[in-house]
Order: C-alpha cells, then sequence, then structure tokens
C-alpha cells in the first residue's frame, strides 16, 4: 500500500465538492426531517425539546415506536462541532423506532460558543437524560463529528455516568473522526479553537476503550481518503483490548448519502446498530 503525505489538510476534510449536488443535501434534509416530525407530532409519538441543560440548545427531541420501547436508540449529529442541529436529522429515527427503539436526538452547544471538551460532557449529559426515560438496552450512532462524539462515550474516562454505560449494547460511528490531531491544521480550527492537549484528551484514537463494548465504525467507500482513513483507526488501536470491533466500507455510498440507511429498518446500518 502506498502512503501519500497530506499537504492540504482543508482539502481532505472537504466533502460538498466531491459530492454531485452536495451544497443541496442540507436543504434536503432539513425538509425531510420537519414532515417526519410533523408527522410523529400529529400521531402523539414525539416529545420534543427535552431540556437537559439550562442553554436553549441544550434540548433533545425524543421519539416514541407504536409499542412499549425495546431501549433507546441515540443518535448524535455533526457538521464539524459547528454547524447544524438536531432539526435536521428527524427522519433518521425512522429505521429504529420501526424496529422498536424509543429515539433521541441531543442538540449541542456548538464551536466556538463551546470547546470540543465542552460538547463531549453535553453529548454525555444528553445521553444520560434520555436513559433516564426510557429503560433498556442504549444503542449509540453518530455521524461525522457526532461519530467522535458517540465513539468518545465509550473511551476512557467516559464522560458517561456508570449506570448508563452498564447499558450501552452497541455503538456505531459513521464516517466518525477519532483523531482530531490533524483538524489543527485546517482553518476550521480557527472555529474550534483545538489545541494538542486538547486534541490529545478528546481523541477516542487516543484513549483506551472500555472493557466490552461492542463497536462498529461504518463508512462510505466513496468518501474521501481522510475519512477512510479515520474509520480504520479504531480498529487497529483498539485490537488489543477486550472489546468487539468492526469495520465496514458501504459500497458506493459517499459522506452525505452513507446515513440514509439509519431510516430503514432493514438496511444493514439499522441492523448492525440494533444487532437484529
Amino acid at each position: 500500500m502506498t502512503l501519500h503525505r497530506i499537504s492540504d489538510w482543508d482539502d481532505a476534510y472537504t466533502n460538498s465538492a466531491y459530492i454531485p449536488g452536495g451544497s443541496l443535501y442540507a436543504d434536503r434534509w432539513k425538509k425531510l426531517a420537519a414532515d417526519f416530525r410533523d408527522e410523529m407530532g400529529k400521531a402523539g409519538r414525539l416529545q420534543a425539546d427535552i431540556p437537559y441543560r439550562a442553554h436553549h440548545r441544550n434540548r433533545f427531541d425524543l421519539f416514541l415506536p407504536a409499542d412499549a420501547p425495546k431501549g433507546l436508540m441515540v443518535f448524535v449529529h455533526g457538521g464539524y462541532w459547528m454547524s447544524f442541529d438536531k432539526s435536521y436529522w428527524s427522519h433518521l429515527a425512522k429505521g429504529s423506532l420501526d424496529q422498536g427503539y424509543a429515539v433521541a436526538l441531543p442538540g449541542y452547544v456548538l464551536c466556538p460558543e463551546a470547546r470540543i471538551s465542552e460538547i463531549v460532557r453535553q453529548v454525555a449529559d444528553g445521553i444520560a437524560a434520555a436513559a433516564g426515560r426510557i429503560s433498556g438496552p442504549i444503542h449509540l450512532a453518530g455521524h461525522s463529528a457526532g461519530g467522535h462524539l458517540v465513539t468518545r462515550m465509550v473511551s476512557t474516562p467516559t464522560p458517561l455516568p456508570g449506570e448508563v454505560v452498564s447499558r450501552i449494547a452497541k455503538t456505531v460511528s459513521i464516517s466518525g473522526l477519532h483523531d482530531l490531531r490533524p483538524l489543527m491544521n485546517t482553518k476550521m480550527n480557527d472555529t474550534l479553537r483545538l489545541d494538542l492537549a486538547e486534541a490529545r484528551a478528546e481523541s477516542p484514537a487516543l484513549l483506551e476503550p472500555i472493557e466490552g463494548i461492542d463497536l462498529t465504525c461504518w463508512v462510505g467507500s466513496a468518501e474521501r481518503p481522510e475519512f477512510l482513513r479515520q474509520n480504520g483507526l479504531l480498529g487497529n488501536l483498539w485490537s488489543s483490548f477486550d472489546v468487539r470491533l468492526s469495520s465496514i466500507e458501504e459500497l458506493g455510498r459517499h459522506h452525505f448519502d452513507v446515513i440514509e440507511g439509519l431510516a430503514d429498518a432493514n438496511h444493514p446500518l439499522v441492523r448492525t446498530l440494533l444487532a437484529v
């Protein structure tokens, strides 16, 4: 295998320019999510904007299945920790809901108002608050920056309470960023404000996993090379620990459509996440 030195880190983490119609995806997600929230609200199966901290972004939406929940799935959104909010992703709850799980989508304060280390603690509080409302196993999924955040939940030291950790049955990091140090070389760091100490402390690839976790790192085969590299890190670095690990490259998917499987109860992504 030939390794290539990256000289342009901004380009390495650019997605939209390499995806046909990339600039149209955000509006599409927002419309799909709004329609789904409307449908679920009319059915009485949405509890919206539940606070878990004082900030207006520290809210989560909780979607309920038609019958008693089998457990809880939590989806943490991406956007490089500095864009989007929970309202863009509601439709991705459908696959897990149709499998009988409640689904929580937490929001969080974005950079630069918050640092990544603070976002990690916020997301932990959001997961814990949702877990307090739904019993049973917990399944974590996150996309891009959200993939970092859910793998950070199962790294040590974890910011989650022990009683929540003991309920985590599965974690799936979708196109996750597991080593934050390269981001210090991008223009995004003007907003992220990462320094080396924080990058090291909050990179799952530089930490140890919680014993016994079950983790799948999932990425689209058509994604940027840096995301393919990041996807493989934990499988390499955590393989000597007492954990269950797998790494999947979904054929033909890119960074924006790789999450679409979450909306389909029978898609391999949902079946992997919920172990069905």
